[in-house]
């Protein structure tokens, strides 16, 4: 009695086990026939379609990750995160290079407000 059910879960899990792995693989991966097929392999032979699936239909492992890449999110894109801090430099660089500037600016006001003046002073001085 325990055996013929360890036989008949085992039977199931199986049968799961292979349906399931050929409704998620992609129909393009598939060897030997095409993937409704092997769908309908499976419901009429449970036992011998999950066999032939595991051993004939199922795609090499190196297959799935080269055929299909996944869309990533921003944070998780190399070339995204790069981009995003050669801006973030060059926004920095830029706020630097117009502190400086302004700084310089202000440094040539007063300058000039000084050498002026200066100036007015000794050409008063010469004309009196």
């Amino acid at each position: 009695m325990l055996l013929r059910v360890a036989l008949a879960v085992a039977v199931l899990v199986i049968f799961v086990y292979g349906l399931v792995d050929v409704i998620r693989t992609d129909g393009r991966l598939t060897r030997g026939i095409s993937k409704p097929a092997w769908i309908v392999v499976m419901i009429i032979l449970p036992v011998l379609g999950a066999i032939l699936w595991l051993l004939i239909g199922r795609p090499r492992q190196a297959a799935p990750q080269q055929g299909y890449r996944h869309p990533t999110a921003p944070d998780d894109d190399p070339e995204f995160l790069r981009n995003l801090e050669v801006r973030r430099r060059n926004e920095a660089e830029a706020a630097r290079l117009k502190k400086l500037k302004d700084e310089l600016d202000a440094k040539a006001k007063d300058v000039d407000g000084g050498k002026g003046k200066h100036e007015n002073d000794h050409d008063t001085d010469g004309l009196k």
